[in-house]
């Protein structure tokens, strides 16, 4: 079996470590785990993970030169090694909003003595990047952005409401099982956002459980082009699974707390801000029209459109994401 770290060999950075980590509490009794690594003096560069929910994984490090980069990753509220986890009994996500990240980025950055920052993320994290660089566009250098997601209605409906399941329709049958065993047939129009809003955040788990892995999994089963066993294994880990579904969740009946089309109206903010787009042509769960009016509204961002699917480990991803780094380390901090 093709490995993770077989795809991604002559790719990326060689594995590092951390040399700082800690907890920030950034209130509404929330802390944050953060990590730090690459070289304490470089250019710095926040990685904002996928998700919501997603939380940090080591390769995720590897994307930057570390002799020339600080590197910080945070894990965002509920999930990773913050604190508390959404998987847990009676979670309460009502501060757990867009805006919250954003105001939480602005916090970490102040509190690592940080003027300002490269912003690097993708999915869920391009969404994230997007606004946090349109509310502090003074404290970005750079963007870096792969996967675009802006939590358009097309969007949603697009993956969870039938779209993708036309081109992944096995995977498609698993993710609709907790809700045929719930409702039934499903009918023409049906919500099935919503409807798993009720499962997930069920008491029982019985219930809840379940649902959370089928969520989790169709994600993990449509994000790379050619399937891949071992990210869908990772993603039916069920504490994992639980609190990625039921943020995603949280954050989709909400429209992520953005006016419709936001982030693409308001590009004008971070015109400014030089910037690289990298979407794969075959990304299911954030299909390419979402980067392409983004660049339509924004030409002079650097749009690489590359054959993979949706996942920051697909190499020829990887590949264009490392190159963009690479180039914005030579504009210094």
């Amino acid at each position: 079996m093709t490995t993770t770290t077989d795809r991604l060999a002559g790719v990326l950075y060689p594995p590092i470590e951390p040399h700082r980590t800690g907890h920030l509490d950034v209130g509404d009794g929330q802390s944050l785990f953060w990590q730090q690594c690459g070289n304490p003096d470089g250019k710095p560069v926040v990685f904002l993970h996928g998700g919501p929910g997603g939380g940090c994984a080591p390769v995720y490090r590897r994307f930057f030169d570390p002799s020339v980069y600080r590197i910080v990753l945070v894990d965002q509220r509920g999930c990773g090694l913050s604190a508390p986890h959404a998987s847990r009994r009676g979670a309460d996500l009502s501060t757990n909003t867009t805006w919250h990240l954003v105001a939480d980025l602005e916090r970490l950055r102040v509190d690592r003595g940080i003027e300002r920052w490269q912003v690097f993320g993708g999915s869920w994290g391009s969404t994230l990047a997007l606004a946090y660089a349109q509310r502090h566009p003074e404290a970005v250098t750079e963007l870096v952005l792969r996967g675009i997601f802006t939590l358009r209605r097309s969007e949603l409906d697009w993956y969870y409401n039938g779209g993708a399941g036309n081109l992944a329709p096995q995977y498609w049958h698993r993710f609709e099982a907790p809700l045929r065993a719930r409702f039934g047939d499903l009918p023409a129009g049906f919500d099935r956002i919503a409807a798993y809003h009720e499962l997930l955040f069920d008491p029982d788990p019985a219930v809840h459980g379940p649902a959370g892995v089928a969520w989790a999994t169709w994600e993990a089963a449509t994000s790379t082009l050619e399937f891949d066993q071992a990210m869908v294994d990772e993603f039916s880990d069920p504490a994992f699974a639980l609190a990625f579904a039921r943020i995603e969740n949280h954050y989709f009946v909400n429209a992520g707390w953005l006016r419709e089309g936001q982030l693409i109206a308001e590009v004008d903010r971070i015109r400014h801000i030089p910037a690289v787009i990298v979407q794969g042509r075959y990304d299911l769960p954030c299909p390419a029209v979402t980067a392409w009016d983004l660049h339509q509204a924004w030409p002079e961002a650097d749009f690489r459109l590359v054959l993979a699917g949706h996942s920051v480990t697909e190499p020829a991803i990887a590949a264009e994401l490392v190159a963009a780094t690479d180039r914005f380390a030579r504009r210094g901090g």
